[in-house]
């Protein structure tokens, strides 16, 4: 039984990476998901007060690691807020308009028109923003990978 609880947990944070690629898998949701099966499955007395503050602690920087790579990649290159917020719909909506292709053209194209009809910016200068947010997405998605690692390997570390 204990292969079976074990196969469910790493199918959880398995998931959970998926959701690097796929914005609309709430990617922290499936890892603490993990952490509470695990509890429920062998009991929560091994995830005591100082790991679910630790835990807490690597989900609020997960959520900040999220929004700030996106912010400097597009403020770096001169965006706007705006281009922020354009990024960020076409991270949600890339994937369901062109599937595959559209994690990657989402948030580019969505920082483009924002700056584009928003901002009322030249072409060339809406598509060094794009590309500033494809660089932010990019950046985010590997600082995501990496502290969701982190949060792993330190769960196995308190348990194991």
């Amino acid at each position: 039984m204990d292969f079976l609880f074990w196969t469910i947990i790493v199918i959880m944070f398995l998931i959970a990476f998926a959701g690097l690629v796929y914005p609309i898998i709430p990617s922290v949701v499936f890892i603490v998901g993990g952490f509470v099966l695990y509890g429920l499955f062998f009991g929560f007395k091994q995830l005591g007060y100082t790991f679910w503050i630790v835990e807490g602690i690597f989900t609020a920087v997960l959520f900040a690691a999220d929004y700030l790579t996106n912010l400097i990649g597009i403020k770096r290159v001169g965006g706007s807020r705006a281009a922020v917020w354009g990024s960020t719909i076409g991270l949600i909506a890339g994937p369901f308009i062109i599937p595959l292709a559209g994690i990657i053209i989402g948030p580019f194209v969505g920082a483009v028109l924002a700056e584009l009809i928003v901002h009322r910016k030249d072409l060339a200068t809406s598509i060094k923003v794009g590309i500033g947010s494809l660089i932010g997405f990019i950046s985010s998605v590997f600082a995501k990978a990496v502290i969701q690692l982190i949060m792993i390997i330190y769960f196995l570390f308190v348990v194991l």
